[in-house]
Formats: C-alpha cells, sequence, structure tokens
C-alpha cells in the first residue's frame, strides 16, 4: 500500500473542522502553533481585485522525505504504507528535521518532549480506512487511499482530474495532490505559471519507477 490524499481545496472554507478533528483524534496538543494539519492562507489581487487562496496542508509523506534522511536517530522513519512517523522515544529535539521538512509540516509537541506530525490517522486506517480531517470536513475537500489500488476512491479522482503539488522542486515526491479547480478564474488565482500540472497518466510516467 502506498497511502496518499488529494484535496480539492477549491472547497475549502477554513472552517477549523479538520483542524478540530486532527486534535481531538491523535490527542494533539492544544495551542494555534501546534497542529499536524492547518488551511494555509494567500492573498493576492489581480488588475486590483484582491483574493484569498486557501491551501489545507499537513506532513506530504514524501517518498523521499529529507526529515528521514537527516534524522540522527531514527526517529523519524517510513512506516507501513508509506507513511512518514516519528518514534517520540528516540526523539531528541534537535529540530533537524523540522529544518528539513520544505512543508513546515512539524512542530515540537511538549507534552510528548517530542517532533510531532501528521500520521494519516493511522491507528484508524484498518477500522475506517480514512483519516478523522477527511471524515469530518463538510465540504469534501480531502481524499485519502491507496495510490497503488486502481479501485480505491482515490486514485478513480486523480485518474478524473487534473493535479498538481506543492514545492514539487523540492524533489521530495510528495503525496498530497492538489486537485485543479474547475473554476477557471480560481486556478488562475491559485495555481503559479511555472507550476507543473498533471494528468494520472502523465503522474505515472514520471513517477511510476520509483513506486514500483
Amino acid at each position: 500500500m502506498n497511502y496518499a490524499m488529494a484535496l480539492d481545496y477549491q472547497n475549502c472554507i477554513n472552517c477549523k473542522a479538520c483542524e478540530t478533528a486532527c486534535k481531538e483524534e491523535n490527542g494533539v496538543q492544544l495551542g494555534a502553533n501546534k497542529q499536524r494539519i492547518w488551511v494555509g492562507i494567500v492573498e493576492g489581487s489581480i488588475f486590483d481585485k484582491s483574493f484569498i487562496n486557501l491551501y489545507p496542508s499537513q506532513c506530504n509523506h514524501c517518498e523521499t522525505a529529507p526529515c528521514v534522511s537527516v534524522c540522527p536517530t531514527n526517529a523519524s522513519y517510513v512506516a507501513a504504507g508509506g507513511i512518514v512517523q516519528v518514534d517520540y522515544k528516540k526523539c531528541i529535539l534537535c529540530k533537524g528535521c523540522m529544518e528539513a521538512c520544505p512543508y513546515d509540516a512539524r512542530f515540537v509537541d511538549d507534552t510528548k518532549v517530542a517532533v510531532d506530525k501528521c500520521t494519516f490517522c493511522d491507528h484508524r486506517i484498518e477500522e475506517y480506512g480514512t483519516t478523522a480531517c477527511q471524515t469530518t470536513c463538510p465540504t469534501n475537500v480531502r481524499m485519502f487511499g491507496d495510490l497503488d489500488d486502481d479501485s480505491s476512491d482515490l486514485v478513480k479522482l486523480l485518474k478524473k482530474k487534473r493535479f498538481f503539488f506543492l514545492k514539487e522542486k523540492s524533489n521530495t515526491r510528495p503525496k498530497l495532490f492538489y486537485i485543479v479547480p474547475d473554476s477557471e478564474n480560481y486556478a488562475r488565482q491559485s495555481i503559479s505559471h511555472e507550476t507543473k500540472i498533471y494528468t494520472w497518466d502523465e503522474y505515472l510516467e514520471k513517477y511510476r519507477g520509483v513506486r514500483g
């Protein structure tokens, strides 16, 4: 299995339901700067018309994860399903992984005295098949699934839609797939002209060798 998540970010209303569900489900330390998942807000303007883009985000569970390679104690590691995890007992709070992560997806949990991050709710996958954030989202922004299962809802979605990755030039092979908005205007204001847009076949052509 190769777990990943698609984000239909055009539907995000920044209601914070996903953040709240994540904290409740995973016992995440309280505090605005203690988040396993969050919604990034980018403001801009086109021809003096202001707009706000919302980008739901979290750990990208990268296939080439710099946080894992930089960790001196192997506290950061890749678990079953390609989920990047942290062994709290091995973490020495050197914060090397936090510096290495291009997505700012890690934080120090003072209650664990260790670095913490999204785990794709790995403890509930077998029973529920998805994450707390997907289950809670009222506008169906998130879709969790197995990239190696052609019958999964995730792959079915990616076969129908075009998508892109954030900071793909970091060469981490991230597994958060951002769905290109159906609205041409929203796509234009929220996607850089330098961003590579993929179809499922184009993605497989580029990354199939990496995934096997």
